[in-house]
């Protein structure tokens, strides 16, 4: 049997010739993003927790950007252009909304033949039904990532800390999002590393100098808000009614966003 290779994180290893004596594949590398990749290698065959959208989508988006098929899994608020702006091809992407209480079922279904499955259970998860997927995971060659807690995985991944850059003097427009990201394995101590969602250059990128001073430049300032798609019809609010008197009002928008005419705000 070959010795041990010293880069590498020693269970990993160990799990992978378990995996192969099982006679399920080996722990295969599966694409990850570049911005994460410093913290974490996808391995076939593994279940990884995020305590963040933003962070499971980014799991997912480098297989995708890669050919793979991807799916998700009771995410009802899917956000398809936050995905697609992090590199998820949604041509290769299968949702299923809400799978309601057959929604191991589906995982497992989903398991058997996609690269990557992002899951957000509609409840807290025992060590039995994670058994289930644990089993499926080890003869398949698919990533499980979970939205929320997860009985056994081999990594945690959260979310520490996170600030907008932006805005300037209170007007503006938000750019992007600097985070700190942990990751936890068993009792080691956490691997940090700070990125950008969605990144200056890239859909998501580690920070560094060139990057930070990226951050601080300040674009022209132009409307805070731009149209996105189809608009729809709006309904005046504020005084100027029937019956009301002239000046400044706003209007409705979609989702009963109000947006205020030039001046409204005094």
């Amino acid at each position: 049997m070959p010795a041990l290779d010293p880069s590498r994180p020693v269970l990993d290893q160990l799990r992978e010739r378990v995996a192969a004596m099982e006679g399920g594949p080996a722990r295969e590398a599966v694409a990850t993003h570049a911005g994460l990749s410093d913290l974490l290698q996808l391995r076939a065959g593994a279940t990884y927790s995020v305590d963040a959208a933003s962070v499971g989508l980014a799991l997912a988006a480098e297989a995708s950007r890669a050919g793979e098929w991807v799916g998700f899994a009771g995410w009802a608020d899917f956000g398809a252009e936050a995905a697609a702006e992090l590199g998820v091809d949604l041509t290769r992407t299968v949702l299923v909304p809400e799978p309601g209480e057959h929604w191991l079922e589906v995982t497992a279904a989903l398991v058997d033949v996609l690269r990557v499955v992002v899951l957000r259970p509609p409840a807290s998860v025992d060590a039995r039904s994670a058994g289930v997927l644990d089993a499926r995971l080890r003869t398949r060659s698919s990533v499980l990532v979970v939205h929320g807690d997860w009985p056994r995985c081999d990594a945690r991944l959260s979310l520490e800390e996170s600030r907008w850059s932006g805005p300037d003097h209170g007007s503006g427009r938000l750019r992007a999002r600097r985070a700190r990201l942990a990751v936890r394995r068993g009792t080691a101590p956490p691997a940090r590393a700070e990125v950008w969602f969605p990144g200056i250059d890239a859909p998501l990128v580690g920070v560094d100098e060139r990057s930070e001073r990226a951050a601080r430049v300040s674009r022209p300032r132009g409307p805070a808000l731009e149209p996105v798609g189809p608009l729809e019809p709006l309904e005046p609010v504020g005084p100027r009614g029937p019956g009301g008197p002239a000046g400044p009002v706003g209007v409705r928008g979609p989702g009963g966003l109000v947006v205020e005419e030039a001046g409204a705000c005094g």
